[in-house]
């Protein structure tokens, strides 16, 4: 059997959805131990865990569907990008780089810092304002989540909002927006991420979008039958649009009902093996969803990815399979969305 340890040390590892502590909390660079309190991503715990690359979502809650709603939600998505670039230092004899392309990801990694990707976790932080979308790049978002928990002005969500008057559906999936706010993404060179999409508006995505969407923090329904998790049939289309999903380490998504002490490794890997045997390995990644909801029992935080690896090892995939779970397959993505934009 492959030495789980030094495979994990030798590829690029890639988490494709934290969460930063807002607006107040725990620095990047602190060196906090586990308890109430601490981030169960920081840079330390990032190096320890030989994690090598993450996605920080600047992640904005549905509000009200009105010009103060988005007025916030903008001032707040725009003002988690400026932490999550402020990142891009040394301190505590830790460096990171802010990476905002393919190449630059894998740079660091032979550098030897850590490489901080920055993201924008619900589409009501854009509002009605296309626009916002190049201001969040220019900031060096590669992906927007289209929704969140309640209906958006670009999309239905998975999980409509009572307290919000949600209705099952609003736009029917996609609204004409939101079917816009895809070309532009498209031409940002962003990539479109449908976690927390309904099934209608995450089809139709894959369908609209010239560049492969993903799932950036989901799991499988057929395991876990809960709204937020990707069925059959968003698997297929996101194979079919040559996408992916990236398992994420919610334990409720992971087993029905479970808390973290409930779930364990071997259960997170049972939904990435779903998804090699439906799809294919070529559509499958590793997310935390760490600071927003993950973690359980043998990947508490970042400080035990190597467990993941060795648990991989143990079903059996290789050494190039692994690698393209905890990184390649997502880099690919990022390459196709950097080819396709325009200039």
């Amino acid at each position: 059997m492959q030495d789980a340890a030094a495979l994990h040390a030798s590829i690029v590892t890639i988490d494709t959805h934290i969460d930063i502590p807002w607006p107040n909390g725990p620095g990047a660079f602190e060196d906090k131990p586990r308890g109430p309190g601490a981030r169960r991503v920081d840079l330390p715990k990032m190096r320890a865990g030989g994690l090598g690359a993450g996605c920080f979502a600047a992640y904005v809650p549905q509000t009200t569907r009105d010009p103060a709603g988005w007025t916030a939600a903008t001032t707040r998505a725009l003002g988690m990008l400026d932490a999550i670039n402020a990142m891009g230092r040394s301190e505590n004899r830790i460096t990171a780089r802010v990476t905002t392309t393919a190449d630059a990801i894998e740079q660091a990694r032979r550098d030897g810092v850590l490489a901080v990707i920055p993201a924008v976790e619900n589409g009501h932080a854009m509002g009605e304002d296309l626009g916002l979308l190049a201001q969040f790049r220019a900031k060096g978002a590669r992906y927007l989540t289209l929704t969140h928990n309640g209906h958006n002005a670009l999309a239905d969500s998975s999980n409509p909002r009572a307290d919000l008057g949600d209705g099952e559906t609003l736009h029917g999936g996609l609204s004409e927006l939101g079917k816009e706010a895809i070309g532009e993404l498209n031409r940002l060179g962003m990539l479109v991420d449908i976690s927390h999409v309904s099934q209608q508006g995450a089809l139709q995505a894959a369908m609209l979008s010239k560049t492969p969407v993903l799932a950036t923090h989901s799991c499988v329904r057929a395991l876990c039958d809960v709204p937020r998790n990707v069925d059959d049939l968003m698997l297929d289309a996101l194979r079919d649009c040559g996408g992916m999903v990236n398992i994420t380490a919610v334990p409720s998504f992971l087993k029905q009902g479970a808390k973290a002490d409930a779930v364990t490794v071997s259960d997170y890997v049972d939904h990435v093996d779903y998804v090699v045997r439906r799809v294919g390995l070529a559509h499958v990644g590793i997310s935390s969803d760490f600071d927003g909801g993950g973690g359980f029992s043998g990947w508490h935080d970042a400080a035990d990815s190597p467990n993941l690896t060795a648990e991989l090892v143990r079903r059996g995939y290789g050494e190039a399979e692994i690698a393209a779970m905890w990184g390649g397959n997502f880099l690919r993505l990022l390459r196709l969305a950097e080819e396709a934009a325009d200039g």
